[in-house]
């Protein structure tokens, strides 16, 4: 007997749209017919992240009661690490207990915000024992791209981009990491990152994700006006975005702009991000070298 079909993909939209950064997007076109129990739930969790890629935590927060799925659960976990300091010490702990139970702890979303949580605390070892096995998940797979790009292993994001690509190599999410990985080596391969971005923004809405892609192409190109001009694009679409805002301000720096506008925006906005740090230990260290010439 043959064997049946697999049926239509309802969530494949909704799931590119959130992939791409088009937030909004996805959560106006959420409400689809004739979901089975678990795309309703895989919809929820898409949803509920597009609202915490917003900087909508609190509302994730009450909506998500005690009662959701095990995947709802870890994303309301995400909101709540996200929504503050006071915040993240018990959210990664609730999280570690839903890992540690041998009823849940395999499930795929959990392990994918378990993944993003300890990737913000910069402890990818940790990061990495909850993703690496991905069971050919492409959005673990993904992630876990992402994380060994951040230890600079680019061998191993290659490894895992292989994975990918034989699974589906013309998946949103693989031509993402083709990317990402295409920006890590560098030389040629920046142009063809700049080509899958290029290609996103013809094909898909263009989002704040797609237009720095290609900015951040375009800055390694040493084409800074062109990237000066994308990131703008990208700030009318997002004033807040804390990747646009580091991405001006490196612009600037390289087109003999003051970039002081732009760093703080991103202080205020964002006053954990690497490059607000950074720039504070700079000035730190240049007001105690004119206070010892003094």
């Amino acid at each position: 007997m043959a064997a049946l079909a697999a049926g239509p993909d309802h969530l494949f939209n909704l799931r590119n749209s959130f992939y791409l950064g088009a937030y909004q997007a996805a959560i106006n076109t959420s409400d689809i017919p004739n979901l089975s129990p678990d795309e309703a739930v895989e919809r929820d969790c898409l949803v509920f992240r597009s609202y915490i890629a917003l900087g909508s935590y609190q509302l994730v927060i009450n909506e998500i009661d005690s009662s959701a799925a095990t995947p709802l659960q870890a994303v309301k976990l995400l909101a709540l690490y996200l929504s503050g300091p006071d915040y993240k010490e018990s959210a990664i702990s609730n999280l570690k207990e839903l890992l540690a139970d041998p009823a849940i702890g395999n499930n795929a979303t959990l392990r994918m915000i378990a993944g993003t949580v300890f990737m913000h605390e910069q402890d990818y070892n940790e990061a990495l024992k909850y993703t690496h096995a991905s069971g050919g998940n492409l959005e673990l797979d993904a992630l876990n791209v992402q994380i060994f790009l951040k230890m600079h292993r680019s061998d191993y994001a290659e490894r895992r981009l292989k994975e990918m690509q034989k699974i589906d190599e013309d998946h949103t999410l693989t031509q993402l990491a083709t990317a990402w990985q295409n920006l890590a080596v560098g030389g040629s391969k920046i142009q063809e990152a700049y080509l899958i971005f290029q290609d996103f923004s013809e094909k898909s809405q263009v989002t704040s994700l797609i237009l720095n892609g290609k900015a951040v192409c375009c800055i390694h190109m040493g084409n800074f006006d062109e990237a000066e001009t994308l990131l703008l694009e990208a700030l009318n679409k997002d004033a807040k975005d804390p990747e646009t805002l580091a991405n001006l301000v490196v612009c600037c720096l390289h087109l003999g702009k003051p970039p002081s506008r732009f760093l703080s925006q991103l202080r205020l906005a964002h006053p954990d991000h690497v490059l607000v740090k950074r720039a504070s230990a700079a000035e730190e260290s240049f007001d105690r070298a004119v206070q010892s010439v003094a």
